[in-house]
């Protein structure tokens, strides 16, 4: 019997909440199938059966526990409800009368090469059976799309969201996305829906995550002087050299070739410039960073996360996407780690992803600045005295008053609004 324990997943984590079992009482499950979904107050986690066997859960989901609290075990050489019967069910019979008296019915051929080679077998395709998270594997059946036509290349041999896209892009098959059938919420998830005409009240519990949020907006809101200046930045010449290049870019790294790594590179320079932007207050003291760990801040199903590149100022501009790249898929398949989310000295927000054309975002404590990014849209813009059409992007910067002045953060923002517009300043590092 093996015991499930919740994990240990940072110093500061004391407790979880158990979300959702994706097995189910008395079920037959193989190692590293994913067994629950655990949400503390910074991420969400899937959690894999450490053993073959069958399942047995002893706490329910949605039940807060400690770490390292027992939530169900696996009996390893159990049975699963109805094995028993099949195996009965499926014996062979006897089909003819016992053998006379005198008659020695033949003995009973052996062959323990072929037994052991199917023993060796089935010990290989356990092996090799690739990890699937819920997540991919809705991914995949609304598309239609066979996972054991997929060939994995995530850690661990887990199948990602990217290798049933290339699976669809090598075969050429476009097929429809199923439609989305209803089902039953979860703790985090979204509240259900009531009937036409109904006036009903929905109450549900705030997911650790979603308290986590709230606490922090609060915090920043009342311990801060926050204020927000704002600009405008022609995106003309950042989406010509994305036409120009991107697909040299892809051919050569992989990767596409996005926004988000031009505004990291604006924003490093701009804070090398402008220290204030990258400290912080403790107490009566300034802390001042000689590093560039730029947090992204990502929407997910459960709430808002802000996972950190470390050192940007050490990468390029394909290094950078690629961290973006997959922080975005460990936010879908639920394998953010807590050193992921740590140590950032200043954030970036897209609100322009979902549309918002100007928004004003709210500090991440204890950092001292967030620059908001919003949408790109077409607008008239007086032009060496003519009127032209340009894709304009507005963008924000929310501050702390207490530590960075007015014409910091006014400087800073035009600092930004300059490389974007002129990218061969970024490349020059002028």
């Amino acid at each position: 019997m093996t015991e499930i324990k919740i994990p240990e997943v940072g110093e500061s984590v004391q407790e979880a909440l158990l979300a959702q079992w994706l097995k189910h009482e008395g079920q037959r499950v193989s190692k590293d199938d994913i067994l629950f979904v655990i949400e503390t107050d910074k991420v969400t986690l899937e959690i894999p059966a450490p053993v073959d066997g069958v399942l047995r859960i002893v706490v329910p989901e949605g039940v807060t526990v400690k770490v390292g609290a027992v939530v169900g075990r696996i009996e390893e050489g159990g049975q699963a409800p109805g094995e028993a019967h099949e195996q009965i069910e499926q014996s062979p019979r006897p089909q003819s009368p016992e053998p006379a008296a005198g008659k020695l019915a033949p003995p009973a051929v052996s062959t323990p090469g072929k037994a052991e080679e199917g023993v060796e077998q089935n010990k290989e395709q356990a092996t090799l059976k690739p990890v699937i998270s819920p997540s991919v594997r809705a991914f995949a059946e609304n598309r239609q799309v066979d996972l054991s036509a997929v060939t994995p290349s995530g850690p661990g041999g887990r199948i990602t969201e990217g290798d049933v896209l290339l699976y669809l892009e090598k075969t050429g098959v476009k097929t429809p996305v199923a439609p989305q059938t209803a089902s039953p919420p979860v703790a985090g998830g979204k509240a259900p829906c009531p009937a036409p005409g109904a006036e009903e009240t929905v109450r549900k519990a705030m997911s650790p995550i979603r308290q986590r949020i709230a606490a922090r907006l609060l915090e920043a809101r009342q311990n801060t002087a926050m204020l927000t200046t704002f600009n405008e930045i022609d995106m003309g010449r950042v989406q010509a050299i994305r036409k120009s290049f991107g697909e040299d870019f892809h051919k050569k790294y992989g990767i596409r070739l996005g926004l988000m790594s031009f505004f990291v590179k604006a924003a490093i320079a701009a804070l090398k410039e402008i220290p204030n932007v990258n400290a912080f207050i403790d107490g009566n003291e300034l802390v001042y960073h000689n590093y560039y760990h730029i947090g992204m801040a990502i929407g997910a199903e459960r709430g808002l996360v802000v996972p950190v590149i470390k050192n940007c100022d050490r990468l390029g501009f394909a290094q950078i996407e690629e961290a973006i790249s997959d922080f975005a898929q460990k936010v879908r398949e639920n394998r953010l780690d807590i050193s992921d989310l740590e140590g950032g000295t200043f954030t970036i927000t897209n609100g322009g992803i979902f549309g918002s054309l100007l928004s004003t975002p709210i500090l991440n404590p204890p950092q001292s600045a967030i620059l908001g990014l919003h949408k790109i849209e077409d607008r008239p813009i007086a032009v060496n005295g003519q009127v032209l059409i340009r894709p304009m992007m507005y963008v924000a910067l929310s501050y702390d008053h207490r530590i960075i002045d007015g014409r910091e953060a006014v400087t800073f923002l035009r600092r930004i609004k300059e490389l974007l517009e002129n990218p061969e300043r970024i490349m020059m590092e002028i």
